[in-house]
Parts: C-alpha cells; structure tokens; sequence
C-alpha cells in the first residue's frame, strides 16, 4: 500500500515537473518584449526632446531688449508678423527684391535701424526675395533652424533678434563668398548715402 502510493506521488511530481517549466519558458519572452518595447519608446521620445532643443536658442539675448508690446507699437503688423514672429512675405512682392541701390546705401533692419547689409552685397539671384552674398561685420547672426521639417540657417538682426530670412551655401553664384542671405524685404529700410546716420534713429518707422 505504502509502496502503491509513492509511486503515485512520484508520478504526480515528475508531470508537475515539466508543467513548472514550459510555463516559465513562455514568460521569459513575454518580459523580455515588454522590456525591449520599453526601451524602444524611451529612445523615440527621448530622442525627439532632444531634436526640440536644437532650434533657435530660447536664452539668445540682444541689446534691444523691447517687449513684444513695445514692438507692436512701433511696427505695422505685417513687419510684426515676419520680424518678430519669423513669418516668411509672398515671394517676388516685396519692395527691394529687384531694388537697384544707389553706391554706398545701407540696409537697415527694419525694427532697430541697425545698419545689416551695404548696398555692393546686394546681387540680383531670381530667388523672388531680396539676395545679399554677405552682410556688415557682427550685424547679422546665425541660428539653426528646424522648423518645417527642414534643416535651414535662420538669419536675425544681432541687435535686435529680428528674423530676417535664411542664408544658403553653395549654389554656385558667382559671388566673392558663393552664399545667398535670402531676406523679407519687410525686414529691410533702406537709406541713401545723404541720409547718413538719420535712418538709424527711430526704430520702426516704417509703421508710418
């Protein structure tokens, strides 16, 4: 009797056995997708933080430090919208895309007047915005830009922040630098040789 129920509980613990053994076989890759899965969402969105903070700097800071209010005040809303707000003007519109500027002109940011580009660095591109191979020293910054789903090099005004447009490189013009400062002519005042100094003294006129 004793010898009947050993064999018995043998056979019971032998069947039990292999039963234990599937069952943690089919977690083992249960967990392991579930990790992998884990991991792979923790890299997509991780990565997608991370290619948000490779736009325009946010802590960039300029000597005119006006507040957007101040802006408002002494723009019109369309030099509002594209220097302040980085909007683009309708190609072949604007005033000084196919402007021919007098020898020894300045353009002038359109919001603080500070002098960006003379008038030898305008050239004629047939891009529908106003062209420039380069820029005064020190007047025009680079930041890069991601929006649209393009990589692009924005250019502001390094007085005051003020979008200008976009520089591009290597597109085979025949310019001392081979680069083109594509610029919102909303962005731009431009001043005579006699005007001196004059245009640089009240931002925002052209709200006028």
């Amino acid at each position: 009797m004793r010898l009947r129920l050993f064999r018995v509980l043998l056979t019971l613990s032998s069947l039990s056995r292999p039963a234990a053994t599937f069952q943690t076989t089919l977690r083992a890759p249960t967990t392991a997708r579930t990790f992998k899965s884990m991991s792979f969402l923790s890299a997509l969105f991780g990565s997608s933080a991370s290619a948000s903070n490779n736009t325009m700097p946010s802590s960039t800071t300029y000597p005119d430090q006006r507040t957007a209010d101040e802006w408002r005040a002494v723009l019109s809303p369309e030099q509002f919208r594209i220097l302040r707000e980085k909007g683009t003007e309708r190609a072949s519109t604007g005033a000084y895309d196919k402007h021919s500027p007098t020898p020894g002109g300045i353009y002038h940011c359109a919001g603080c007047s500070a002098p960006l580009y003379q008038a030898q660095h305008k050239f004629a591109s047939g891009c529908g915005w106003p062209a420039y191979f380069d820029s005064i020293p020190g007047a025009v910054e680079r930041h890069e830009d991601r929006t649209h789903g393009m990589l692009r090099t924005e250019i502001v005004c390094a007085n005051c922040g003020g979008h200008l447009g976009h520089v591009f490189k290597g597109e085979g013009y025949p310019t001392p630098t081979d680069e083109r400062h594509c610029v919102n002519s909303v962005s731009l005042r431009f001043a005579e040789p006699e005007e001196g100094k004059g245009n640089e003294e009240g931002a925002g006129e052209g709200k006028a």
